[in-house]
């Protein structure tokens, strides 16, 4: 359990390499991935996601999750989604217990970093909106 949870954090956190060094994680990242085997589990999780945004079937939500452009995801890809939000969920509850604010809170300021940066062609869903393609 406690590997798989590593694996989850160090998904979120290299799904998002701006929030690497920000207060969110600060020099936990190194920590996080400090075996072999979490590496891999990481470098596999965020492969999946990368492949799928790009053909966009999964983009960035207002809430600081992924989610599904599309219902054509497979269940790699669906595993991989997971995976990341779930890492995505235990950094937003640690970082509004370290803050005060809260998780949502978090996860809201995080999507709009992400947002700002995804590259153009991919998807993200503003908060009351529709999926988007960023021009």
């Amino acid at each position: 359990m406690f590997k798989r949870l590593l694996i989850l954090r160090a998904a979120f956190v290299f799904s998002a390499p701006l929030l690497a060094a920000s207060l969110i994680l600060g020099s936990v990242a190194s920590d996080l991935v400090s075996s072999p085997a979490v590496a891999a589990d990481l470098a596999s999780a965020k492969a999946v996601v990368d492949a799928a945004k790009a053909k966009g079937l999964v983009g960035e939500q207002a809430d600081g999750y992924l989610g599904f452009v599309t219902e054509t995801a497979d269940a790699a890809t669906k595993a991989a989604v997971e995976d990341i939000n779930a890492g995505r969920a235990a950094v937003y509850r640690d970082t509004a217990a370290k803050t005060g604010v809260s998780p949502e809170a978090a996860g809201e300021a995080t999507a709009k970093l992400l947002i700002d940066r995804l590259p153009a062609g991919q998807f993200y869903k503003p908060v009351g909106g529709t999926w988007t393609r960023k021009p």
